[in-house]
């Protein structure tokens, strides 16, 4: 039987109640999501900032990983501010003997002691999540709140989700099991059969640009404690966060007893494409990726010796039909276009509306009123700089700014783009969504990914033709989100039918404070795997199980 590790024991209360929560999948967070300091303290903001900005301009303390070769700095702030933090590269061959080393001894310990160990791990990145959110708030763009909010409590969910259905997993099978069987005669067989969890292998996460730990922890966190050990290789242009993260997890596994080169940093310098080669190494035997449907295509044909989990890109719909609150519609429409200058991978693209307009509370609308009542929202909700870039945040790298450009050259103007000022970063690169109006037939636009704040109001022939349009460009491009409007229970019926079929998750008639780009944790599943958007879903069974396999021994008695 494992003995309870002083970890374990700590947060065993936590784990029962992350436990509960995936069960019931009803509202519950573990970390607050409100920066205020009546929750965090008077002095955790300032004391937050002021850690992350001693890394800046200094080689990034993790001076004791294995085989360090050199130091490399890439990241470029989207606000125009100096990082300058440099980051140690390894020796592979020597980083993947030390991350085997401590391996048996990790597989040991057992899955209580190992849950235990990153539960603590989440309890200390809690405790540095302004450093975090400030990390994640320069590195990528978004405003400080959502930073904060996506970049660490909504992380550290995630991350607890994915523990508690990894723990769930592990402990299905009992750690021992006493056999007897009748062998005639009065005689039995009795055995002590024992099940071992056996660790795929080396794990490797590669982190996108725009969330780098909340898209990054449930895949870590899932490999780690089912007692594999992790290389985590950032985006270039948003190491600091997940940096933070390793430092910590490193010190965590120390102070438990355990080799704290179970999880590395891998940076890679301009140009290197060290995600290729680390992928393609065999000893990687799991890779979590999020980002760009060309590379995630790339893992899943290429790095075959591993098990491979991926999120890519996908055309995010709304199909509109009627609404009983027109004006909510569109404010909700048009946040979720705003929110972070639609850089989410989860923001609606394409909004479908017939050619002839819909019915609403407000009497019968024409597509150009509702195409100029989500651009009218826009508009209030960018309107005020200092509370504008509050929403939009900047634009994290160059490709959604050629995409930007590109996209303003198609259909119908409905909303232009415009270069915002920022109020505290005077070289931000900042810009409002771009509305178009296309038509049914212009496929060949609305079809693609563009991702950024862009959008599409496409005219269609009528509900029914949407739904078609809907399940045409889902199937084949897959999507992370789908969201329909209507007052009829009839398509309300045959938009989830549709989703269904497309393997996509639905939202309804979202007028109020719940946005289409938004998921909670223990509550929603973010992707499905069931589209080519995503081969897997954050989080569930399927998403932990196969990352260890159960071995059995057995022993007469």
């Amino acid at each position: 039987m494992e003995n309870s590790h002083p970890m374990f024991t700590s947060h065993a209360d936590t784990l029962e109640r992350a436990l509960t929560a995936i069960a019931e999948r009803a509202y519950w967070s573990n970390y607050p999501e409100s920066p205020s300091p009546r929750i965090y303290g008077e002095h955790a903001a300032a004391e937050g900032e002021a850690a992350y900005r001693a890394y800046l301009g200094t080689d990034f303390p993790l001076k004791d990983q294995p085989a360090i070769t050199g130091w490399v700095a890439t990241e470029k702030s989207p606000f125009g501010t100096a990082i300058d933090v440099r980051y140690p590269q390894m020796d592979l061959d020597l980083a993947f003997a030390a991350l085997a080393e401590g391996m048996p001894t990790w597989r040991a310990a057992g899955p209580q002691t190992r849950a235990g160990v990153c539960l603590e791990i989440l309890a200390r990145l809690h405790k540095a999540a302004f450093e975090l959110a400030n990390a994640v708030h320069v590195t990528t763009g978004q405003a400080f709140v959502m930073a904060f909010q996506a970049g660490a409590p909504h992380a550290f969910d995630r991350a607890l989700e994915a523990i508690a259905y990894a723990y769930r997993e592990m402990t299905r099978t009992p750690a021992v099991a006493d056999w007897e069987k009748p062998a005639g005669r009065g005689q039995t067989l009795k055995m002590t059969k024992t099940f071992h969890v056996v660790p795929r292998g080396v794990a490797l996460v590669v982190g996108c640009n725009t969330f780098p730990t909340w898209n990054s922890y449930p895949g870590l966190f899932a490999s780690l404690v089912t007692g594999n050990p992790v290389i985590v290789k950032p985006h270039p242009g948003a190491v600091l966060p997940l940096a933070i993260t390793v430092k910590i997890a490193r010190e965590t596994l120390a102070d438990a007893g355990f080799d704290p080169n179970l999880v590395l940093l891998a940076a890679e310098a301009p140009g290197e494409g060290l995600a290729k080669t680390l992928a393609l190494r065999p000893e990687v035997r799991i890779i979590d990726f999020t980002g760009s449907t060309e590379f995630g295509d790339w893992l899943e044909a290429n790095a075959r010796q591993a098990v491979v989990y991926t999120e890519k890109a996908g055309v995010n719909t709304v199909v509109v039909d009627s609404t009983d609150d027109f004006a909510g519609m569109c404010r909700n429409i048009g946040f979720s276009l705003v929110l972070y200058s639609g850089q989410m991978c989860t923001t609606p693209q394409n909004i479908l509306v017939p050619a002839a307009g819909i019915a609403t509370n407000e009497g019968h609308k024409s597509i150009d009123d509702v195409a100029e009542g989500i651009a009218g929202a826009v508009r209030a909700l960018t309107a005020d700089p200092a509370k504008g870039v509050e929403l939009t945040g900047a634009i994290v790298n160059d490709g959604v700014l050629e995409r930007l450009q590109k996209a303003a050259s198609v259909g119908d103007a409905v909303l232009e783009s415009s270069d915002v000022s920022h109020p505290a970063y005077a070289t931000a690169t900042v810009r409002t969504p771009l509305i178009r109006k296309l038509g049914a037939g212009d496929e060949q636009t609305y079809g693609t990914e563009w991702f950024g704040p862009i959008s599409f109001v496409v005219a269609t022939d009528s509900t029914q033709s949407s739904l078609r349009i809907f399940s045409d460009t889902v199937g084949r491009k897959g999507a992370l989100t789908a969201s329909v409007y209507s007052t009829s229970p009839d398509v309300l019926d045959a938009m989830e039918e549709a989703a269904l079929l497309a393997g996509v998750h639905l939202s309804v008639n979202l007028t109020g404070g719940v946005f289409v780009n938004q998921s909670a944790a223990f509550s929603d599943f973010h992707a499905s795997g069931a589209n080519p958007a995503a081969n897997a879903a954050l989080t569930d069974g399927a998403y932990v199980a196969s990352r260890f396999r159960v071995v059995q021994s057995r022993r007469h008695v």
